[in-house]
């Protein structure tokens, strides 16, 4: 039996996880084959999509795919999201039963569909709910199993108001295992900067594991954040998007200080097209081929021609022809042996 109360050295070898360097839930992004590519690229650990508490849509095709672990490498770390503290509870125990090893809840989404529910990142207004539902969750994922309860949360609703240190204090005495803050508001967004103080602060006045989130997007920003903060572990969302092999970057960097090499245009290629694969057999391929437009967006979006690409392969609407048009975008960029190249400024400026 895992302690309530476990260190993140404790979490890193109950499921033995690689590193510190954490893959961020993403809705709409963070389905099975993208959590399986990243941890494939130096991830050491990934959330899924949040998924909904409501027993009502856990038979949907949505979220039936969010909650698809099949062949996903341990452990199944599976975020919920609601407002209502007995259909949270029961939220986890569903998802225990089908197979999840960690929960959490999230406390972050600024989403206004999702704020309006007065779920996500609008719990944190009500410090009197927000006790009663991680003690709901906490104790529903102990009654099966002893399963650990992490929480995703922000600094608080507005900057006026910002009671991140209470809730990460209420947090720790209901029995939530892992903080992972990010350093922004509910009202902020995604504009502005992270407050790396705060997530300072909070890490402070707790003594369980807490992850950094918010800004982080190369090697060198990881460690500062790591060292400014105090923090156990980082989080990446954003900046992996088109980018899966940041987390071997930043794994690699934070382990011995050296910068690696980037990946070569072959590389790439490789991995887009593998990733494709595994999104069209997800998905089905009316789904798959309009699904993956963002995700090869992402990922030409700062090559040589890559908007003047993007434009042209969003008029595909099957998965052959996707597949054909990234290939041969790919052999026109260079020798699949030179690293991958950026655009101009002049490109950038235009894009």
């Amino acid at each position: 039996m895992a302690p309530r109360n476990p260190s993140l050295a404790v979490l890193l070898a109950q499921f033995q996880l690689l590193n510190n360097v954490f893959a961020a839930p993403m809705a709409g992004v963070t389905d099975r084959p993208y959590r399986k590519l990243c941890k494939r690229l130096g991830a050491g650990y990934a959330v899924s999509e949040m998924a909904a508490s409501n027993p009502r849509v856990w038979a949907s095709e949505k979220t039936s795919r969010r909650l698809d672990h099949q062949g996903e490498s341990a452990p199944v770390v599976v975020q919920i999201a609601g407002g209502d503290v007995e259909l949270m509870a029961e939220a986890a125990r569903f998802n225990i039963q089908r197979g999840a090893a960690i929960i959490d809840i999230n406390m972050g989404c600024p989403a206004k569909k999702v704020c309006q529910l007065a779920a996500g990142s609008a719990l944190l207004s009500d410090e009197l709910l927000v006790a009663r539902m991680l003690q709901a969750v906490v104790k529903a994922a102990r009654q099966e199993g002893e399963v650990p309860v992490t929480l995703k949360f922000r600094t608080g609703p507005t900057r006026q108001s910002r009671n991140a240190t209470r809730i990460a204090e209420i947090a720790e005495a209901e029995g939530i295992a892992m903080l992972t803050l990010h350093g922004r508001t509910r009202a902020d967004q995604f504009n502005g900067v992270a407050e790396y103080d705060t997530i300072a602060a909070v890490k402070s006045r707790v003594s369980i594991p807490v992850v950094a989130n918010g800004d982080i997007d190369s090697p060198e920003k990881a460690r500062a954040v790591l060292k400014k903060t105090g923090a156990d572990a980082v989080m990446i969302g954003r900046a992996a998007l088109g980018r899966p092999w940041i987390f071997r970057e930043i794994a690699s960097f934070l382990a011995d200080g050296v910068t690696a090499a980037p990946p070569t245009i072959g590389e790439v290629k490789a991995l887009l097209l593998e990733h494709l694969t595994d999104h069209y057999q997800f998905y089905g391929e009316w789904t798959g081929v309009r699904s993956a437009r963002k995700h090869i967006g992402w990922y030409v979006h700062h090559l040589p021609q890559g908007a003047t690409f993007r434009a042209r392969m969003n008029q595909l609407d099957n998965c052959q022809a996707q597949v054909k048009a990234v290939a041969q975008f790919f052999e026109e960029l260079g020798d699949p042996q030179d690293p991958l190249p950026v655009r101009n400024t002049e490109e950038q400026l235009a894009a």
